[in-house]
């Protein structure tokens, strides 16, 4: 038998133990409203536990000789106020979520895609043209509730705290931008992802499966080349002392460099960062000009060191093999919920809707039952996210062995400097508690990855004293 036949043998069998899901009346409408608000409740009991570090008046010990009193008093107020606007945010997005929930808006978007559709004169028949009319009709109204919180956070929160540099125009003007981005991109992708179930039949999953893999790696070439310049100026990193240094890295770590770009970030806040994207044999390398200002040269090459160590190891090829995994098991179980008139009668879709499902809304459904076990999958994501960070880190300190370069013996220092410099300019949180952290942080505290730098410095320097 061949490798599809067995795969579809295999999603045949799993099917068959589903099959109630097609015939057999559940209230998934309670089910959804007590899994959505139990995971909205822990993360609110997480930042309560979180909460009480912030009357702490002093940082660390490790951290003693590098916050200054009133930098850490400020650090401290800022995570303050974003955990109390995180909290308060989080609850008027659980409420709001519950209410359309409760009263049906996901049916009534379809209907309204549908009435959209007629007034071009289309009718139920163009179910891919009614699915772009619902998605963005969903995504429209469900977006506006929130337009208050952003505005908060943007104008308030971030404005108190020095970081926000965002003007009403532009907070305007990137908005409209992201609702076109959104079309521009959404609406062909939709098509073509309803397209791949109309022509496989029930034999979708691995058809896809590679229709979402392309689009992934398409998203690897299009936002930084294309969409991200639509908010952001990216200008070839100036010549000097820092470009030398990056240039000098890549080149004798085989690093397939293309172009060195610095951003705009200060354009919308003064928060910093740095990160590489592109295919194999084709790689960019984005430096925000905060981190620039505020750091080094040295420093800003030992940042890059590291993010050249998830390259090393290749790490991003790591995380997209994993999310294949995880879009597999997720179609693996939709074709249960394809053909389902329980689950849609369940959320207030009339009878003539829910006899044939339409597949986006099956699929949309779909996805919100599978939220708590979303969220389990991202704390497993988290913790594999902070095991790369630390290899990371490692590797920018073996570099001096790696490479057999002295001038790299001292990159762990750097390292160490650097992102001490990146937690005090953004007035980031040191005080952490170690459940919300794995429940929320994709990298490890900064104590803890300067407790692991001493570490990856020491066995350094004991395995050079072994070689002499």
């Amino acid at each position: 038998m061949s490798f599809l036949g067995l795969l579809n043998s295999g999603l045949d069998a799993v099917q068959a133990r589903l099959a109630w899901v097609a015939t057999d009346a559940v209230d998934w409408k309670l089910y959804l409203q007590v899994c959505s608000w139990s995971v909205c409740l822990f993360e609110s009991y997480l930042l309560l536990r979180q909460f009480p570090l912030y009357s702490k008046t002093e940082p660390p010990p490790v951290l003693a000789d590098h916050f200054k009193p009133e930098t850490f008093k400020k650090s401290q107020a800022y995570g303050r106020d974003k955990a109390r606007f995180s909290l308060i945010s989080g609850l008027y997005k659980q409420v709001v979520d519950s209410l359309f929930l409760q009263y049906g808006l996901m049916a009534w978007s379809w209907q309204t895609g549908g009435k959209l559709i007629a007034l071009l004169g289309y009718g139920p028949e163009y179910e891919i043209l009614q699915s772009i009319a619902f998605a963005f009709t969903l995504f429209f109204v469900s977006s506006l509730p929130s337009l208050p919180v952003s505005w908060y956070q943007t104008f308030v929160l971030e404005e108190k705290h020095g970081f926000n540099k965002m003007t009403v125009k532009l907070f305007i003007t990137d908005l409209i931008k992201s609702w076109v981005v959104g079309f521009a991109i959404g609406a062909p992708f939709l098509a073509g992802f309803l397209s791949v179930f109309k022509w496989a039949g029930n034999r979708f999953v691995p058809w896809l499966m590679a229709f979402l893999l392309i689009f992934q790696l398409s998203m690897v070439v299009l936002y930084p080349t294309v969409i991200q310049p639509l908010f952001n100026k990216l200008s070839p990193l100036p010549a000097g002392e820092l470009r030398s240094r990056i240039e000098e890295l890549a080149a004798k770590l085989k690093f397939p460099l293309k172009h060195l770009y610095e951003i705009d970030g200060s354009k919308r806040s003064s928060h910093s960062n740095a990160y590489f994207f592109g295919l194999p044999g084709h790689k960019h390398i984005v430096i925000f000009d905060t981190l620039i200002k505020q750091s080094k040269p040295e420093e800003v090459e030992a940042v890059l060191a590291h993010e050249l160590g998830h390259w090393y190891y290749m790490h991003p090829t790591q995380l997209l093999l994993l999310s294949q995994v995880h879009i597999f098991t997720i179609l693996a179980l939709f074709p249960a919920f394809l053909h389902a008139p329980p689950l849609l009668r369940a959320f207030d879709f009339p009878p003539a809707v829910a006899a044939k499902p339409p597949t986006i809304v099956a699929f949309l459904l779909y996805q919100m039952l599978l939220a708590p076990l979303e969220a389990v999958v991202s704390i497993t994501m988290n913790a594999v996210s902070r095991k790369f960070e630390y290899q990371a880190d490692q590797f920018a300190c073996e570099l001096q062995r790696k490479l057999g370069d002295e001038k790299m013996a001292d990159m762990g220092d750097r390292l160490a400097r650097a992102l001490v410099t990146l937690h005090v300019e953004n007035l980031s949180t040191v005080w952490v508690d170690w459940l919300y952290s794995a429940y929320h942080h994709s990298h490890p505290t900064l104590t803890e990855r300067l407790r692991a730098l001493e570490g990856y410095k020491g066995a350094v320097a004991a395995a050079s004293k072994k070689e002499l």
